[in-house]
């Protein structure tokens, strides 16, 4: 089992910059692809970024590709995700999860473990 802890998000101005990020717990981390998803106010859960079990390979949905950066740290057990100019489209909860390296990347279904969220919010 894996249990993930978010944090670092907060109130941001637009066209700022947040870093989040998601402290794994157990040794088989490694064998884990990782992913962020969102969840705005009224809005279904949405794919936001994804990063491989080595952190060789990475994916982004195409609303903030360019702007977004995921990075893992295995030493540490923990997968961060670098957010620059930010929007208030951007506002949501932020959640990380932990899957396997199977099926579409962007499918919350492929997901097995997720942690508690941080929230995000993107001022005008």
């Amino acid at each position: 089992q894996v249990q993930l802890v978010e944090s670092g998000g907060g109130l941001v101005q637009a066209g700022g910059s947040l870093s989040v990020s998601c402290a794994a717990s157990g040794r088989t981390f490694s064998n884990y692809r990782m992913a962020w998803f969102r969840q705005g106010p009224g809005k279904e859960r949405e794919f936001v970024a994804a990063i491989s079990r080595t952190g060789g390979t990475s994916f982004y949905a195409v609303s903030v590709k360019g702007r977004f950066t995921v990075s893992r740290d295995t030493a540490k057990n923990t997968v961060y995700l670098q957010m620059n100019s930010l929007g208030p489209e951007d506002t949501a909860v932020y959640y990380c999860a932990a899957g396997n390296s199977v099926g579409a990347t962007a499918s919350p279904s492929n997901y097995d473990y997720w942690g508690q969220g941080t929230q995000v919010t993107v001022s005008l």
